[in-house]
This record gives C-alpha cells, structure tokens and sequence, in this order.
C-alpha cells in the first residue's frame, strides 16, 4: 500500500476497545475489519505475534506493538536468566563493579528446574520469607508466601510439576527471597508503574515517560507470621487491592509518581530522592542491555514496557516484573488522563502520519535516556539527572480529554496521577 503520509487516514486494527482505542479514533485514525490485513498501526495481543507475525509480510509503513520475543524480558523466568546471564558476561570481562550493578532483581530462581539449588539456598537463609509466582500470570494470580518447605508441598506434588511429567506441561514458578524491608507510607507497601517506551534494539533507543503512578495495599504492613498469607497486605496488584474489604472506589489505591518524590524530599532530603530515581532509571536501562543481543530487532516492531518497582527501606530499587501489556484500561478519570496522554504521546513517538522532529529528545511526557548510549541535555552540574517524577507541561488537560460517560459519572476523589 503507498499513501502519502501527510495526508491519508492511518487504517488502525486492535482487539482491545478501551483507551488505546479511543485514542487512535481522537487522532482521526479509522479502524479496520478483524481479518483485514489492509492496516498500517496493530494493537496486537501476544498471541497473535506468536502465531501470526511469523507467517505475514509487512510492508514498509506498518507498524504493530510488540517484539518477536517479547518474552526474554518480560517472562519472569527469562528475564532472571538474562540478567544473571549479563552479569556473569561483565564478570568474564573484567568489569567487577558494572556486575556488581545487577543486583536489582531479589535472590532468584526457577521451579522445578532449579528445586535443589532452592533447597540448599532455603537452608541457608533459615527463618526467611519466600514468594512464589507463576512465570506467565500477572494481577497477582497464583502469588504466595511461605516460610517452611512443607508449605509447598501440595505444590510440589502436582502432577505437572513431577519429574515424570510431560515437560511441556510443567507449570514453572519463580522462587525468590522475599523483600520483607519495604518502603512504607501511611504503614503501607507500595509499588511503582513506570512506564518505557523502546523504538528499536539495534540500535537500543528507549524513551521513559517521566508520569507513573504507586500502587498501595489496603492493610498496614507487618511481617508476622499469622498474616503472611493474607493479599491484601502482601500483594500490591490493584486487581487484588480492589476487592479488598473496605476497599474506596472513589479513593482508589494510587499516588502520582510526582506525590511521592515531593513526599521522599521531605522525608529523606532532595540529593537522595533524585539518586533514588536515577537510580529507577538505571536499572530500567540494564535490564534492556541484557536482553539487547537476544531481542529480534524489527523496524516493524516497538514495545511500551510496564516496569513494576519496588523501593526498600534503604532506598534500594528492585524490579519486580517487565510488563509487555500493560494494563491500558482505566478504573477513575484520573487514571483515564495519564493513560489517555501516555498513549498520545507514544503515538506521537511512533510517527505514523510523518510529522516528527527526529531530533528531539523530549516528546510530550517522554523523555529519551538511551540512544546506543546515555542521552541527556541536562548541564554535568545538574542535580536532576532522571526526569521521571517530574511535571509534564505537555500534557493534555483533563478537561480537554473527552471520557467515556461511565468514568464522567463517578464521584472520585483521586486526585490527578499527571
């Protein structure tokens, strides 16, 4: 198909009908039949990459949103093999204290692969906690805590986890030592979303969007024992948060990124509140390196990455999981506005009608970090070296944001997450 960019109408296809959605049909883009192959920009689900996009061609113009092998970073398994993969990499090379700097993921391993090191790892750390989660689940589904290797036991006898089972059946769970120091607010845990957005792996270009937003459970945080199967303290999921008793729909469990680092400079001054969100932009950044020379590079293809992230009571950054889909769905107005300007702007980014400056390094509430190298127009003397938390002066009003009724009717009092 040859149209001029300028001015034809981009012909859309996607499964998904929520904000994504309504943005694509705010940019007069206009949507095509569901086995059409007559699109320029797929919002595609990973199903379809995996069973389709081998067996298609794309011609010059289209562009769809994920890549070939997605999974190497954002299956917990493959990710935790690349990262130890990377490290051992630098170790080789002489470069000590670059491996030193991937310790952001917590003491790892995969089930059942890796059963016998987990053991001895088990007896040798005797009275911690342990969290077990399913490789390909998110929401919190199948996540739980233990502390005795009797509590998994009904686990471990499940037929597809025995040794004698079909091994393309086995269910695969990643093991790993519990953070049991988190960073409380209010007494409670919280987590982050952050969100990358990556154009290319050769070279690696990744642009990270300086709006985000915490998660927070509903229960003060404790590490008694008697509650280390309770959710609602543990897990920060808002799928799990929001059927918790007493749970306020009108509240929500959300903090602007921006709230939290104001509340961090108060709290533990502005030098470590900037290192510590350098240091968020950091470990996104050598996550990305370490899948760099595994990931099947297509100009056809770029991924809008969800980081969860969690801070411990030493202002130490942990990464929790990479999301290839991020949740593009939104519960209030407010969490409508960020997803509705983060998606806009992604789109902006990805320049399907031809309009953009190729040059620059901030686009609405992106900002690029990484070019085949660290991007920065800060001076060397500034203080600020992450934009991320951050106001975003591009970003569309609330106002200006035509929502869906059903958001426009709610009585919220969350306040914007921008």
């Amino acid at each position: 198909m040859s149209r001029n960019r300028q001015s034809s109408v981009i012909k859309f296809r996607t499964t998904l009908y929520n904000v994504i959605y309504d943005v694509m049909l705010s940019r007069g883009w206009k949507e095509t039949e569901d086995d059409d192959m007559d699109w320029d920009f797929h919002w595609a689900d990973k199903q379809w990459m995996c069973e389709v996009f081998d067996h298609v061609h794309l011609n010059e113009r289209q562009r769809v949103n994920h890549f070939r092998n997605y999974y190497e970073l954002c299956r917990k398994d493959n990710l935790i093999k690349n990262l130890k993969r990377m490290k051992r990499a630098l170790e080789r090379e002489g470069k000590m204290e670059e491996a030193a700097q991937y310790d952001f993921l917590p003491s790892s391993l995969v089930l059942p692969a890796e059963y016998g090191m987990f053991q001895e790892e088990f007896k040798r750390n005797p009275g911690a906690v342990w969290i077990m989660k399913p490789t390909g689940s998110c929401q919190g589904r199948g996540i739980f805590l233990f502390t005795k290797l009797q509590q998994i036991t009904d686990w471990k006898r499940d037929t597809r986890f025995g040794a004698n089972s079909d091994q393309g059946n086995v269910d695969i769970y990643i093991v790993q030592r519990y953070v049991d120091r988190p960073l409380l607010i209010g007494g409670r845990k919280f987590d982050l979303r952050i969100y990358a957005l990556v154009l290319g792996y050769a070279p690696l270009v990744c642009w990270l969007y300086r709006s985000a937003f915490c998660r927070f459970t509903q229960q003060r945080f404790n590490m008694n024992l008697k509650d280390i199967g309770d959710r609602f303290i543990h897990l920060t999921n808002v799928a799990v948060q929001k059927t918790a008793p007493g749970y306020n729909r009108q509240q929500g469990c959300k903090w602007s990124i921006r709230k939290l680092k104001t509340f961090l400079i108060s709290r533990v001054g502005e030098a470590a509140a900037n290192q510590l969100f350098a240091d968020i932009q950091g470990v996104i950044i050598k996550s990305l390196l370490a899948v760099q020379k595994v990931m099947i590079n297509d100009k056809h293809c770029f991924e809008l990455y969800g980081y969860d992230v969690l801070i411990d009571a030493d202002l130490k950054v942990w990464v929790l999981e990479v999301n290839a889909s991020p949740s593009i769905s939104a519960e209030t107005a407010a969490d409508y506005d960020l997803k509705f300007n983060l998606l806009n702007d992604m789109l902006n980014l990805i320049d399907m009608e031809g309009k953009r400056n190729t040059e620059e390094v901030h686009c609405g509430g992106f900002d690029l970090i990484w070019k085949d190298g660290p991007v920065s127009d800060q001076p060397a003397t500034a203080t600020v070296t992450s934009f991320l938390g951050t106001r975003n002066t591009n970003a569309i009003p609330s106002h200006k944001i035509q929502k869906p009724d059903a958001l426009l009717k709610m009585n919220t009092n969350e306040r914007t997450l921008i």
